[in-house]
């Protein structure tokens, strides 16, 4: 299916083990390689759309120093947002529970931007899934944090998960978006190359 990049060496720029497995379920052959100390840093007057692109394009950008003739880099970030905060990944599980308690019987989005580098171009897009989740009693979050320990995910959970098994009531969108990859939309990007 994907004679078209045949030519590249493909490298996934993410350490996400959930980014890694749906890419290997999608059939592309391809390394992980990662940088670190990428700033991930975003300006404030952004909308949310914006903010998961500006950071998944400094991603990219960070990559360009590596990428020859031959090599396509897909980078990636995903945001959960609120109505009123954008939730980036819990630096600890007091930010984690106060994230799954602002998740909590609401509405949020999850947003995941997408970027595919060669020598040639770069393409982004943003993908938006809507979510609702169930009231969450303080047991669960507890259980969910200490058994599950969702520190490298944004909004501090994974859908794929126990806390998407009894929180999740409603999903509008690409589940994989939720995951971490909007997969469908990588998949059309990836035959333009």
């Amino acid at each position: 299916m994907f004679e078209n990049l045949s030519k590249y060496e493909i490298i996934l720029a993410s350490n996400s083990p959930r980014r890694k497995d749906l890419l290997t379920r999608l059939g592309l052959d391809f390394k992980v390689f990662t940088l670190w100390g990428i700033d991930e840093s975003y300006p404030p007057e952004l909308d949310n759309e914006s903010i998961a692109l500006h950071i998944a394009s400094n991603k990219a950008a960070a990559y360009q120093s590596i990428i020859t003739d031959n090599k396509l880099v897909i980078t990636a970030d995903t945001i959960v947002c609120t109505s009123d905060k954008v939730l980036g990944k819990p630096h600890d599980a007091d930010e984690a529970r106060e994230m799954l308690k602002q998740l909590s019987g609401r509405e949020h989005t999850v947003i995941t931007a997408v970027a595919v580098s060669t020598k040639e171009k770069v393409v982004k897009e943003a993908v938006s899934t809507k979510v609702v989740f169930a009231e969450l009693t303080a047991e669960e979050i507890e259980y969910y944090i200490k058994n599950y320990l969702p520190f490298d995910k944004a909004g501090g959970y994974g859908i794929q998960e126990w806390i998407g098994l009894i929180a999740v009531e409603k999903i509008q969108g690409s589940f994989f978006n939720v995951i971490g990859l909007p997969v469908q939309r990588l998949y059309r990007i990836l035959q333009t190359f």
